[in-house]
């Protein structure tokens, strides 16, 4: 049985000599490992397999700073009365007395900006260990922060934070263009031969868009969870075709049509089971940062303080919460 802690060593009693061993999980949680003399360590670092997609779906508000404590926006709202009437154009004649101006309302949006920190600390012993294993514990443990750093923001801007009651790009309260799909899930039309389907859905969620945005804004992004994605890349048009049903979409959608590009279609993983009743959703929006935005700043450190034994450095910095400056120009389908 593995000891931990003092164990005894010799013949007899009188001869036995106290000596310190660690188990297995000890040596293994401080990165030292019983190596071989035939045997080849490969010391490169192998972290957990985690994804994070935030930068590619959301443009970033970087004029906030560490100081800051709200982030706000506004929006305006204009009206003007015509002239001859006033729901009609502003026409006025060479001696009128009597003109219309324009009215202006300006509402601001503030929004808190989170502290987030995480400790970097080490001892003298785990860098003396570290150098001797060739294997830098500082910098090992400055990669887990940058992924947890990572991972924080990654779920801020999809889905929010529900221990502080905020929400994301996939489930804000302000987007009112939520419905369920008609026509069934995507897997029923794919096996019923019917891809048509899916097309009409798509459509039919960026024509919405479009014309809750008043025909100004049609939509440049569609995300779909990751095993719809393999049903448009794994499904041809026609049983004659060679095409496949993502690459038919985004050269024929709606988007292609009205705004002269192809709809960028991706897999998102926080759409799994997002829409009511733990559907799937999809969602259609416009990568703009006039229309969408997510505020953080970049990670601070401060000076390295030694304690005793140990070294002890704080990244921190601030994220924000998703602005939705135009939630007009986003809609969510479900029942995919």
């Amino acid at each position: 049985m593995p000891l931990d802690g003092w164990g005894f060593r010799g013949g007899g009693v009188g001869n036995a000599k106290p000596f310190f061993a660690r188990d297995a999980l000890t040596q293994d949680s401080t990165g030292a490992f019983y190596v071989g003399q035939l045997e080849r360590l490969d010391q490169t670092i192998h972290p957990p397999l985690v994804a994070y997609t935030w930068g590619r779906d959301i443009d970033l508000r970087t004029d906030v700073t560490t100081g800051d404590e709200i982030a706000s926006f506004t929006n305006s709202s204009f009206a003007a009365s015509g002239g001859m009437t006033p729901a009609g154009l502003s026409w006025i004649g060479k001696d009128v007395n009597a003109i219309t101006g324009a009215m202006l309302d300006i509402g601001k949006t503030p929004q808190p900006l989170f502290m987030w920190g995480m400790e970097l600390s080490y001892t003298e012993g785990e860098l003396a260990s570290a150098m001797q294993l060739g294997m830098p514990i500082d910098s090992q443990k400055y990669e887990v922060i940058q992924l947890k750093h990572q991972m924080d923001i990654d779920q801020c801007v999809y889905i929010g934070d529900s221990d502080l009651g905020t929400a994301g790009l996939l489930n804000h309260t302000l987007v009112t263009n939520v419905a369920n799909v008609t026509g069934g899930t995507w897997a029923a039309a794919i096996t019923a031969l019917t891809p048509d389907v899916i097309v009409a859905q798509i459509n039919e969620v960026l024509q919405s868009v479009w014309q809750a945005s008043g025909w100004a804004v049609m939509p440049t992004e569609l995300r779909v969870p990751p095993l719809q994605y393999g049903q448009l890349v794994s499904t041809k048009v026609s049983s004659a075709g060679n095409v496949a049903l993502l690459r038919y979409i985004q050269q024929n959608s709606l988007c292609n049509t009205a705004n002269g590009q192809e709809l960028n279609i991706q897999p998102l993983k926080w759409l799994i089971g997002r829409g009511v009743g733990a559907t799937q959703r999809m969602i259609a929006y416009t990568k703009d940062y006039q229309r969408v935005r997510f505020p953080l700043t970049p990670l601070q450190r401060t000076p390295v303080e030694r304690r005793s034994l140990f070294y002890l450095t704080t990244y921190w910095g601030r994220i924000g919460v998703i602005e939705m400056v135009y939630p007009e120009t986003i809609g969510y389908r479900d029942g995919i």
